[in-house]
């Protein structure tokens, strides 16, 4: 297995130019969500500079313009890619796989399918976590009553989780049974790399979507994990979002956001369990409010 490319460091980025930042800052807000604040142009110029320079192009007004015209959508998503940060691990917020093993999956055992959505998977440790918990509590055989749905908005983090290729310090992340029974050791020139077995990585199905966009095709989960995603977006497009989940879960399924995030202030006709938990009303356990 090949190891991942390491990038090149960045050269200086030049400032961007009176108007450039407000234009980038409408287009994330609109099309993605994002919620560029004033303070971030130097941010902004750094990681737009990089593409400029590999397509040739003169400066940022000229990116811009790029964007605009390409009709395809592809320079958009890559102007996505070069402005999120997908920076995540297994097992990151581990009380909430702590709530998964304990509380959810105990519910879901006897069931014939179920599914379970990561909502900005970044580049896989996430969704691969999702499924070695449900593995170790329901079995291998059991497990495959689970649809994991992985998605992200980056095409570069899916292509990463997708490949499911992970540098071996990793490991110290995970239960001690893990690395044997999940990855398989890089040799050779890709010594120092572990890779999620084939027969796991296949059990997850990995798409390109992003949240600001319809996803009523969705089908209905039984959980959604949403971490650490909502923290980039404004109140009124959290409150949008989370309703919009709220739809997607069946009765008493639940929500998990980032212990960063919250939903005070928000109308979601969820129901709190405890921080960063929620659930929705109804189900055999639906009701009143639940606390762990």
């Amino acid at each position: 297995m090949p190891f991942l490319p390491h990038p090149a460091p960045p050269a200086e980025a030049p400032a961007l130019r009176p108007g450039e930042f407000e234009a980038i800052r409408h287009m994330a807000h609109d099309t993605f969500g994002l919620d560029l604040r004033t303070g971030k142009e130097a941010l902004v110029s750094a990681r737009l500079s990089k593409r400029v320079r590999d397509l040739g192009l003169p400066d940022i007004s000229h990116y811009l313009d790029l964007v605009q015209a390409d009709r395809t959508g592809v320079e958009l998503a890559r102007l996505i890619d070069a402005l999120t940060t997908n920076f995540t691990s297994f097992l990151r917020e581990p009380q909430h796989f702590e709530i998964l093993s304990a509380k959810v999956l105990p519910a879901l055992a006897g069931r014939p399918s179920f599914q379970i959505w990561s909502a900005g998977c970044a580049t896989g440790e996430e969704p691969y976590s999702i499924l070695f918990h449900v593995a170790e509590a329901l079995g291998e055989q059991r497990a495959s009553a689970m649809k994991l749905l992985a998605t992200d908005i980056s095409t570069r983090a899916l292509d990463a989780a997708a490949a499911a290729i992970y540098p071996d310090q990793r490991l110290r992340e995970m239960p001690p049974s893990w690395p044997k029974r999940y990855f398989q050791r890089g040799t050779g020139a890709s010594l120092g790399s572990i890779r999620v077995r084939p027969e796991w990585r296949q059990r997850v199905t990995f798409q390109r979507l992003n949240l600001m966009e319809d996803f009523s095709h969705v089908s209905k989960c039984s959980v959604i994990f949403c971490r650490n995603v909502m923290i980039y977006f404004d109140k009124p497009t959290q409150e949008r979002l989370v309703r919009r989940f709220a739809e997607r879960l069946e009765p008493g399924g639940w929500l998990l956001i980032g212990h960063s995030e919250g939903l005070m202030g928000i109308q979601h006709g969820l129901e709190y369990v405890r921080p960063a938990v929620y659930r929705h009303p109804g189900g055999a356990q639906g009701g009143a409010k639940r606390t762990l």
